[in-house]
């Protein structure tokens, strides 16, 4: 005659099969012997079974497998034996693919769209999380970042040729380092200047929100 598997090994077996990614399961436990099925729940506990005559139900999770295994062991030795049945597997959510634009080519269509011949501009970054504000003002040091008021943004100027505000590469630069660190934000040019030619100054301004930039 064949002997029963033991309970920890049918529920290592039951693991085989289910798929890599599974989060998590319920699984009835039918006791052969209804007079100790009380005892197979309380053994169960810490798993929080719910009992219905002689079967006990319970879950579990793919991290929590070696807690079943040695709460089952312990039935094993107690020689109470039973059906184990796998009633039900949770899907995986699936993941949303969220399509990423990232600054620095989000900063290369932007210059796309201007005229050959710019010269200076005047852009910003907006953040989504106040959380990001000083991180970001960080890695956008090189460009000297103005706060826009209680807006999540900094504002700051940019100088093809010569004159006052970074030079494109750098902005690109500081924008890829936003990158790298993964900060959500978006990227726009405000105003542009093109073929300006100062003469003992450094460069056009623009009067916003009251005050030279």
């Amino acid at each position: 005659m064949l002997r029963a598997m033991a309970l920890a090994d049918e529920f290592r077996q039951m693991l085989s099969e289910l798929p890599p990614d599974w989060p998590s399961a319920d699984l009835a436990l039918t006791v052969a012997d209804p007079a100790k099925a009380a005892r197979a729940a309380a053994l169960l506990g810490p798993l929080a079974p719910g009992r219905s005559g002689a079967t006990v139900r319970f879950s579990c999770s793919r991290t929590g497998t070696d807690n079943v295994v040695k709460l089952l062991a312990k039935l094993d030795r107690e020689r109470i034996a039973g059906a184990l049945e796998l009633e039900a597997t949770a899907v995986p959510a699936p993941v949303e693919e969220v399509e990423e634009t990232l600054l620095a080519a989000a900063w290369t269509d932007e210059l796309a769209a201007l005229p050959a011949d710019w010269s200076d501009l005047f852009a910003e970054v907006e953040f989504t999380s106040s959380d990001d504000l000083a991180p970001a003002a960080l890695r956008l040091a090189p460009v000297n970042p103005l706060r826009d008021g209680e807006r999540l943004a900094f504002r700051f100027r940019s100088a093809r040729r010569y004159g006052y505000g970074a030079a494109e590469p750098v902005v690109r630069r500081c924008l890829e380092r936003l990158d790298e660190a993964r900060i959500p934000a978006t990227v726009r040019i405000i105003h542009v200047f093109s073929d300006t030619n100062p003469v003992g100054t450094q460069g056009p301004v623009w009067f916003v929100g009251g005050r030279n930039v």
